[in-house]
């Protein structure tokens, strides 16, 4: 038995396979991204907390001697035993490495691949569908929106997409993900309109949505300039026609909202509908101006589907 080995079976230390399945569920709960595993780091803790490991079992150092060199080298048992489980999941493909992470978000961290979102979905027993709602981050999703925050915007933009591309149900489904990543990032996961910033009591889900400015089901692109974060009672107006927006980003009221009964629209004391109509009303933008909605999609929204 090796001297690394009779240490782990003395100390009860947890085997790889049953860490590797704890670095999964902790990369969930920390949305899809953990850093390395040094010193200090509280994923390091979070995870020994679930484990219940002793004082002793997180304490404890390996020595290795080089006799060439003539000296000892001491590494703590518990972080190796973190990274070869992290080194074997990124083998098996399930996350990224940090050399390959860093290349996306500047940042050197171990990132869920889309299998190893399933699996740790699975662990978790979370249903997969629910990959469409949540904000968990993936190494795939992650490059469609480093693609997306890199293009270039152009005057002549066209909000539509060309009916000739054919993409897979993955490859719908990987991009729709990134664009309700990338648009609620833009807007600091707030509501345009009204500011609501909330999330669930498990910090897994956010009250905004990206909404498309051209729809899905007008062939509107999936891109940054056809979105724009909204709460979902602000996204339904938008969508069906009570409100939509001046190239300048003012909001425009729909004149149908004065005819409405007065026991319609309101939350309580609060006019919900009715406070659309005030004057230069603005919607908050994100703070880079390129990644503003394009006025050739807004145009096509006040065409289309605002009832004046």
């Amino acid at each position: 038995m090796s001297y690394e080995r009779k240490i782990l079976e003395n100390l009860r230390m947890p085997t790889q396979k049953e860490v590797e399945q704890a670095l999964l569920k902790s990369l969930f709960k920390n949305n899809g991204v953990i850093k390395e595993f040094g010193v200090g780091e509280k994923v390091v803790e979070e995870i020994a907390d679930d484990f219940h490991l002793s004082e002793e079992q997180r304490a404890t150092y390996l020595e290795t001697i080089y006799r060439k060199e003539n000296r000892v080298k001491k590494s703590n048992l518990w972080h190796r035993l973190l990274f070869r489980a992290a080194d074997s999941l990124a083998k098996k493909n399930l996350v990224s490495r940090p050399t390959q992470t860093i290349l996306l978000t500047n940042k050197k961290e171990w990132m869920l691949t889309e299998d190893g979102y399933n699996q740790a979905l699975q662990l978790l027993h979370i249903p997969v569908a629910q990959k469409e709602i949540l904000p968990i981050k993936s190494y795939e999703v992650e490059k469609i929106v480093k693609k997306m925050q890199k293009q270039e915007r152009k005057e002549n933009y066209n909000p539509f997409e060309n009916k000739k591309v054919v993409k897979t149900t993955r490859e719908t489904k990987i991009r729709n993900r990134a664009f309700s990543q990338v648009i609620k990032e833009a807007y600091n996961f707030k509501c345009a309109v009204c500011g609501m910033k909330i999330y669930s009591p498990d910090r897994l889900q956010w009250e905004v949505e990206a909404a498309h400015i051209v729809p899905h089901y007008a062939n509107g692109k999936d891109d940054i300039w056809n979105g724009i974060a909204l709460c979902r009672l602000h996204h339904w107006a938008f969508d069906i026609g009570w409100f939509t927006l001046s190239d300048n980003f003012k909001i425009l009221a729909s004149g149908k909202i004065k005819n409405l009964p007065t026991d319609l629209g309101k939350l309580g004391n609060y006019d919900f509908i009715g406070q659309l109509t005030k004057e230069d009303l603005m919607i908050c933008l994100p703070e880079e101006k390129e990644i503003y909605p394009h006025p050739n999609a807004i145009k096509w929204h006040r065409e289309n589907i605002f009832s004046q």
